[in-house]
């Protein structure tokens, strides 16, 4: 047993050893910077940068499966927004217990993820189309129910899941976060879905020739996404003390950049959970240092994007080695 858990930490360092390298560097970068080097590395600033990450792990965990479907989810920002407001109504206008609405708020999340995944599964029509169809809706339902102003919800049980503390130590979103990377990780490695899913994305029609039911693994794989991108808006409301109707905003382009730098490839059939992990420190950490260096938000954007653009490039030598 030990040796088997050993080979499979050698083996993962291995896969990974690429971003590993790219996120050391980066720590080391912070910790030198004199701006930088009193605040990055105390414990309070690593908490902060798990806890605000955690929602764009949930999303990159569902992201992760529908790129190696060969597939894209483009409205689990949008869901972050409508299931904060939910839940957020629920406690406040609807006078209801905050457990029922954080249940409603998983509820809305799976209800976009079905659709997603049903029209896809049944159709000839492209992710891309559908998802941005879905983000559209999803963000018009959340800006109807609130008038387009936030809900403000400021009891203890409302504000646990996003900015408190489990044994008063660890935040409760870093919880979270460990919870739902250990379930992708054995759907991804564990299970029966997670062979089929590569193979879907591998090659969609020999893997229906094979047996496969490409259209119930399409359909369950959107289903979970949605189901973290409800999550996700939970957490974020709860961190926020209140469901905002623009809460969510690019959180697509931030799980699909994780995705990508963790060494998922577009075109599909490929990718491995424990690289997103790394993918989504990386942005986080990426962020983090912008943000305590004092760069200005719209530069934030474009070295965002020139990381994403990286990745993509990496990823297409790599496609061609093969």
């Amino acid at each position: 047993m030990a040796t088997r858990v050993k080979n499979g930490i050698v083996k993962y360092f291995k896969d990974n050893i690429g971003i590993i390298i790219a996120l050391l560097a980066m720590c080391i970068f912070l910790v030198i910077y004199p701006r930088t080097s009193s605040t990055f590395l105390t414990q309070k600033n690593i908490f902060n940068i798990l806890r605000q990450n955690s929602t764009n792990l949930f999303l990159a965990t569902g992201m992760t499966m529908v790129i190696i479907l060969g597939g894209i989810e483009l409205s689990v920002g949008s869901v972050i927004a409508l299931s904060g407001c939910v839940a957020a109504i629920c406690a406040v206008n609807l006078g209801l217990p905050e457990w029922v609405g954080f249940l409603a708020a998983l509820g809305v999340g799976a209800a976009v993820g079905i659709f997603n995944g049903f029209v896809i599964s049944m159709t000839d029509i492209p992710p891309f189309i559908v998802t941005l169809a879905s983000m559209n809706i999803t963000k018009g339902i959340a800006l109807v129910l609130t008038g387009g102003a936030p809900i403000r919800c400021m009891t203890d049980v409302f504000k646990f899941p996003g900015a408190g503390y489990v044994f008063k130590v660890v935040p409760t979103p870093v919880v979270l976060m460990l919870i739902i990377f250990v379930i992708a990780s054995l759907m991804i490695n564990r299970t029966q879905l997670g062979r089929h899913m590569y193979a879907v994305g591998g090659n969609a029609q020999a893997a229906k020739f094979s047996g496969i039911n490409v259209k119930k693994v399409k359909f369950i794989i959107y289903t979970y996404t949605g189901l973290m991108a409800g999550l996700a808006g939970i957490v974020t409301a709860s961190r926020l003390y209140s469901g905002q109707p623009t809460a969510g905003d690019g959180a697509e382009m931030d799980a699909i950049a994780a995705v990508v730098v963790g060494g998922t490839s577009m075109s599909g059939g490929s990718g491995r959970i424990g690289g997103t992990l790394i993918g989504v420190l990386i942005i986080g950490v990426l962020n983090n240092g912008l943000n305590l260096m004092g760069v200005d938000s719209n530069w934030q954007y474009i070295v965002k994007g020139m990381v994403i653009l990286l990745a993509v490039y990496v990823d297409w030598i790599r496609s061609r080695r093969r």
